[in-house]
């Protein structure tokens, strides 16, 4: 597997960015640029990045496409559209974004609204519309599931693939992002083996995280943090993942503000591989 996450510091220039990319260590790495970038900026960071023999795992989207304002929900499917776009002709596989909500409350809030009939098939819909207006040949649109936001299950996400009815819809894996009850956490060596057993032939790009939740208060509360920061066993994890992704599967830490903190996940994760004997 490809170890790696998104390349961060201080940086002005492409150039400056590319010495943060080889002091990191990254093999896979989310898109350093958007479609909103100059060409001429965009080429700088794919030949830094061909250079270094580094793979765009991923290309984010980031925004609300059921924002209340619709001038605001209008802008982001234009973006949307625009990113899988550009991940289309760069060769990156994964155009990834979150569902959506109508809450006021924020981009990626929970809202009782995000599971109603209503919302699914708006996000079958503008699903439907991002992959048809695109009409992407190589780079696939995902959704990254989230504890309150469908999908929120392997088995919504198999739903959603069914219903979709797409070949360019695929997976974002984030299991950490569903292990969003208890059951799911205590268990959460079987629930990674079923998140894998059920995605993996769709899985596109996947994110590594921790899990912890508090265990003698009330009422259930559950956290993500950096690997190395939580209660997975991070060896059992990576041989989890070992066995259904392909030596070129990326897996992305994420989540981190500096260069230190991605650092220090990166190495224990890349100690963990080691102790489980798996090739990262």
């Amino acid at each position: 597997m490809l170890l790696g996450g998104t390349v961060t510091g201080d940086h002005k220039t492409p150039e400056e960015w590319g010495q943060l990319l080889i002091k990191s260590g990254f093999k896979a790495i989310t898109a350093p640029f958007s479609c909103l970038d100059d060409d001429d900026v965009i080429n700088a960071y794919m030949t830094i990045i061909s250079d270094a023999k580094v793979m765009i795992s991923e290309i984010g989207v980031w925004k609300n496409l059921f924002d209340p304002d619709p001038a605001k929900a209008a802008d982001a499917l234009e973006y949307a559209k625009g990113q899988l776009r550009l991940a289309d002709r760069l060769g990156i596989p994964c155009c990834v974004n979150i569902a959506g909500t109508a809450s006021p409350l924020g981009w990626d809030a929970a809202d009782k609204s995000n599971f109603s009939s209503t919302t699914r098939q708006r996000i079958i819909d503008v699903v439907r519309e991002i992959i048809d207006d695109v009409q992407p040949e190589y780079a696939c649109y995902c959704l990254e599931p989230m504890p309150w936001m469908l999908p929120d299950s392997p088995d919504e996400y198999l739903e959603l693939i069914k219903d979709i009815d797409r070949d360019k819809f695929a997976v974002h894996m984030d299991f950490v992002n569903m292990i969003n009850s208890p059951v799911r956490f205590l268990k959460s060596e079987e629930f990674i083996e079923e998140c894998f057993s059920k995605l993996a032939p769709y899985i596109k790009s996947t994110h590594i995280k921790d899990s912890r939740m508090d265990k003698l208060g009330y009422t259930t509360h559950i956290d993500e943090c950096p690997p190395g920061k939580g209660e997975l066993d991070y060896a059992a994890v990576l041989k989890i993942m070992d066995g259904y992704l392909p030596a070129d599967g990326a897996i992305l830490l994420e989540h981190m503000n500096t260069f230190e903190e991605y650092d220090e996940a990166f190495r224990y994760v890349k100690d963990m591989a080691a102790k489980a004997q798996v090739e990262v």
